[in-house]
């Protein structure tokens, strides 16, 4: 009865598209790693390893989603430091995203090494690496990325406006309507992404750039001090602004190409 209530208040919607507009928007970046991941298998694999890293991506984050208590404890200091030059107090959530930036550099990295330096040899051992294999990398960096989306989805949606149950219903549908629209879209995406390898290192570019801004985050949020001046955080703004105008200017080169 409380969830039909929620979905009845013209800001219940209002907060539902926003929720799901974000969770698309922080979906693409997953997006282009899976189309990357995804293009090492042959043809007739990639549509199910697609498929099942962004349902892996919904049930995590659904799963997150319940467990808002426990990602709330993550917040909490696990140990501090204070020495004469650097103190600090690190906490689960910080461990987690930093974990996850240092995979996105390595595997963005590794990626780029192998389009650039790519040989036979190299393409037979990325085929032969197996649908299950790539799926446990898809998975992993889903891990890291459902993560801040569900803190973002906490963030945003009211529990006092919407009640525990109202809130939890916008966020998990918010959730299933932005992976299901991912879906929908992960074979064009994927194609178009295959079939420009500029698009796949500007694409992994971008990873790296994201990889970095997760590590100076997670030592945002540790309160990491050096020689007294604090870390602060790198706005996601500017990030998606870089990676909107490169993204133009790309295009703007493909076209210019064509003619």
């Amino acid at each position: 009865m409380e969830i039909l209530q929620t979905f009845l208040l013209p800001s219940a919607w209002i907060a539902l598209l926003t929720l799901t507009f974000l969770e698309i928007v922080l979906g693409v970046d997953n997006i282009v790693f899976l189309s990357i991941m995804s293009s090492k298998l042959p043809v007739q694999q990639q549509p199910k390893a697609r498929s099942i890293g962004l349902i892996c991506a919904m049930v995590m984050r659904i799963i997150l989603l319940f467990c808002i208590s426990w990602l709330m404890q993550l917040s909490q200091p696990i140990f501090s430091f204070d020495t004469a030059w650097l103190d600090g107090s690190v906490s689960g959530r910080s461990l987690i995203i930093f974990a996850g930036g240092l995979f996105l550099l390595y595997k963005s990295v590794t990626e780029i090494h192998h389009k650039v330096e790519k040989t036979e040899q190299q393409t037979t051992k990325a085929q032969k690496s197996g649908l299950y294999s790539v799926i446990i990398q898809i998975i992993a960096l889903d891990i890291v990325f459902s993560f801040d989306s569900v803190l973002t989805a906490v963030g945003l949606v009211s529990f006092t406006e919407f009640g525990y149950a109202g809130a939890m219903a916008i966020m998990v549908t918010a959730v299933v309507i932005s992976i299901v629209i991912m879906l929908l879209f992960s074979g064009t995406v994927s194609k178009f992404v295959n079939e420009h390898p500029t698009i796949q290192i500007l694409g992994l570019s971008f990873l790296i750039l994201i990889g970095v801004m997760l590590i100076v985050e997670a030592v945002h949020l540790s309160n990491i001090s050096i020689f007294g001046t604090t870390v602060g955080e790198i706005p996601k703004g500017y990030i998606y602004f870089a990676i909107a105008f490169s993204l133009l200017v790309e295009f703007i080169n493909m076209k210019i190409k064509k003619k």
